[in-house]
């Protein structure tokens, strides 16, 4: 039995995952064993993104790491539209060529998705790379008279796929006469939608057999998952706005064209919500990523977007994005210290070092956690109870040896790192937090530095006046402190 499909079945729970198709958990059994073809749709490049799209980033990515680290093979890809009607105004509003507003955001989106820790996928296709594998699938769907033409324009036709709405759970009759309100007299019926567009004065096109013209938005994902993945592949990922009508109409052109069901698993992350409304662009309730991580560090935005389900609705506030930067500091500084514990450890002398870690309780109980719909908010919540073993065995109060407390720190970086937690060391983390923190304050180091030592002076000289003092000048900055036995540690409030 091949190694990934062993960890899956061999550990307290076989893996699961939510399929939207489905409405239930199933048990997760790859189309190849031992490989894993997954599809996320990526961003409309116009814009910076938002902390919404940070979520399904992260979501996703996560899932990657967790498949990676149950020993799959991953293809992973994740698109770029880089021609729409957004793209097109914003050239326009701008006043430069719509290639370059490509070019812009696409330099941003990474930029925000190395912040985040985000691993780069296997293939990063652009839409416009692939016109001609979107005519070849519309000529398919046109030849099969699953397909129209219409004065330039080809529209798919809902009525030659029995099975529409079989994602959304939205009944057609429903939808149609709904669809009436907006009457489009060049289609067949009012929910046809374009798999080509015809070209308007002015904006970009590519020649067709209908004429000149631009792909609709939908056939991009099918044409590019169809030619990274085959006609069926395991996992189609994105956001739950993408449900109805992106992915409800991906699924119709894709059986259209192959005869085939696309995707065996549909996997949709929830909302990020602001006074309980969807953070989105179309309603002007969005932060960038960029703007959040002025204030915050980025890991402490991954943190949060984690610590709830990734099929629930999480809630983003300054509140929030402070108890996580408490988590964060928490875990750091947990960290640190069973680092500098086992600094003199030599851990290849350990027998078995990895199988132990492997065999870890936090160990399996990050895999049973993540095996069942990938729950990392249970996942952090052992985490925090970990974290409080580690603490004990650094103040040497447990019964846990030099030994033990090693492969419990590897275990505890490893699910954090799984996580996207944990690519800087506590003293990186701890500076970039204080250049965060201070960059409003715009605190004079050396003069924290002359605080404490002015404190360490008076106390010693059990000039407690003087001392306290310092304390409070030093409260009034902003400045905690805490007296170790290695002296004193302060950061930030």
């Amino acid at each position: 039995m091949p190694a990934a499909v062993r960890r899956c079945y061999i550990g307290f729970m076989n893996l699961q995952i939510f399929n939207t198709l489905s409405g239930k958990k199933e048990d997760f059994i790859p189309q190849n064993a031992n490989h894993v073809g997954m599809y996320v749709c990526g961003v409309t490049v116009y814009d910076y993104c938002h902390v919404g799209h940070a979520r399904a980033a992260i979501v996703f990515d996560t899932l990657y790491r967790y498949f990676q680290h149950l020993d799959y093979k991953v293809r992973f890809i994740r698109n770029f539209t880089d021609i729409d009607d957004k793209i097109i105004n914003r050239a326009n509003e701008e006043g430069i060529d719509w290639q370059e507003v490509n070019r812009k955001y696409i330099e941003a989106f990474y930029e925000d998705m190395g912040k985040l820790n985000i691993a780069s996928p296997t293939e990063e296709p652009k839409a416009t790379d692939h016109i001609p594998e979107m005519l070849d699938m519309i000529q398919s769907l046109v030849d099969q008279d699953k397909a129209y033409e219409s004065d330039g324009d080809v529209f798919y036709s809902i009525k030659s796929f029995k099975d529409y709405g079989c994602l959304s759970g939205k009944n057609i009759e429903d939808l149609q006469s709904g669809a009436r309100v907006e009457v489009n007299e060049s289609k067949r019926d009012p929910l046809d939608f374009a798999l080509w567009k015809k070209s308007k004065p002015g904006e970009p096109f590519w020649e067709s057999p209908w004429g000149p013209g631009r792909p609709g938005w939908h056939i991009e994902c099918s044409a590019m998952s169809k030619k990274y993945l085959g006609d069926t592949f395991d996992i189609h990922g994105g956001g739950k706005d993408l449900v109805f009508p992106h992915h409800e109409n991906e699924i119709a052109q894709s059986c259209g064209c192959t005869g085939k069901q696309p995707v065996r698993y549909w996997v949709h992350n929830g909302f990020v919500n602001i006074d309980k409304e969807k953070m989105s662009k179309s309603l002007g309730n969005f932060f960038t990523i960029r703007e959040v991580c002025k204030k915050y560090h980025p890991e402490v935005l991954r943190l949060f977007l984690i610590s709830s389900h990734y099929r629930s609705p999480i809630d983003f506030s300054e509140k929030n994005l402070e108890d996580a930067t408490k988590v964060l500091s928490r875990f750091y500084e947990g960290l640190a210290g069973a680092r500098k514990k086992i600094a003199k450890l030599n851990k290849e002398s350990i027998p078995n070092f990895q199988e132990k870690v492997k065999n870890h309780p936090l160990t399996q109980k990050f895999e049973t956690a993540m095996n069942d719909d990938f729950n990392t908010a249970v996942v952090m919540a052992h985490m925090n109870e970990e974290l409080r073993n580690l603490n004990t065995a650094v103040l040497g109060k447990g019964e846990s040896s030099l030994e033990d407390l090693a492969v419990a720190t590897k275990a505890w970086e490893t699910a954090g790192q799984i996580l996207g937690l944990f690519f800087l060391t506590p003293e990186e983390f701890e500076k970039e937090l204080f250049e965060i923190k201070n960059q409003d304050r715009n605190l004079d180091v050396s003069k924290i530095e002359k605080l404490i030592a002015g404190r360490k002076s008076a106390r010693q000289s059990k000039n407690w006046a003087e001392a306290d003092r310092c304390r409070d000048e030093l409260t009034q900055m902003g400045v905690l402190i805490e007296d170790t036995p290695n002296g004193t540690d302060w950061k930030l409030k």
